[in-house]
């Protein structure tokens, strides 16, 4: 083999090698982010963090940085959230 096709061949072999490692970050990337997704997609349930539809004194859910006043909703619980609610979750907005 001459000197200039074993530079080729050297070549080709690089970039095969850096293809092939693109497309494993890539793939690495892409299974990351949909993990992450999921994840982020988990509410806890009612019970698990002790909701009740009443005030804790003068803590409740409309004070609470998750609630999600238009829907009545919280970012962290599944399900109906009241204005009025308390869990063991609650932190100030």
């Amino acid at each position: 083999m001459s000197k200039k096709s074993a530079k080729t061949h050297d070549a080709a072999i690089s970039r095969r090698r850096f293809l092939e490692s693109a497309g494993a970050a890539g793939l690495a990337t892409a299974i990351v982010s949909l993990a992450g997704t999921a994840r982020a997609q988990t509410k806890a349930s009612k019970n698990a963090v002790m909701y009740r539809g009443t005030p804790n004194g003068g803590r409740r859910c409309s004070g609470c940085i998750y609630f999600q006043p238009g829907k009545r909703a919280c970012t962290r619980v599944a399900g109906d959230i009241s204005p009025n609610g308390w869990c063991a979750i609650w932190r100030k907005r």
